[in-house]
């Protein structure tokens, strides 16, 4: 079954002091068929590149996510974000968020982050030391 990997994981991959680095890395790298969003690509470009400072970081990693996913990169259309907004209101969590999960229990995906607190304490995602 394919992971689908949201951009706090990516984001754990290229940045060592995060605290699941290694973990992020072994899920980016095992063979594993991954799966991300598009909007993944403007989370990754808002941390690293606008919170951040790290444009050319933000950049290779945005092409190393396509690169990793292909055609496998999901589109958020409008029957994810119908989905998307049942979630975040029974929740509590943000659209984006929401997004994920919504993504993956419509392809009986394993979501896979580092968020703790709003989606694997809650049992809508596993934390990638969990995945690994």
């Amino acid at each position: 079954m394919p992971f689908l990997v949201d951009a706090s994981v990516w984001i754990a991959f290229v940045v060592p002091e995060e605290r699941f680095h290694a973990e992020a890395t072994a899920v980016i790298e095992s063979p594993r068929s991954l799966r991300a969003l598009d909007l993944t690509l403007y989370e990754v470009a808002n941390v690293l590149g606008a919170r951040m400072g790290e444009r050319r970081r933000a950049e290779r990693l945005s092409s190393g996510i396509v690169d990793r996913c292909q055609e496998d990169l999901v589109r958020v259309g409008p029957e994810l974000i119908e989905d998307a907004v049942e979630i975040a209101a029974e929740h509590g969590l943000t659209a984006y968020d929401a997004a994920y999960v919504a993504a993956a229990r419509h392809n009986s995906w394993t979501l896979v982050s580092t968020d703790v607190d709003d989606l694997v304490s809650r049992g809508l995602a596993v934390a990638p030391d969990a995945a690994v």
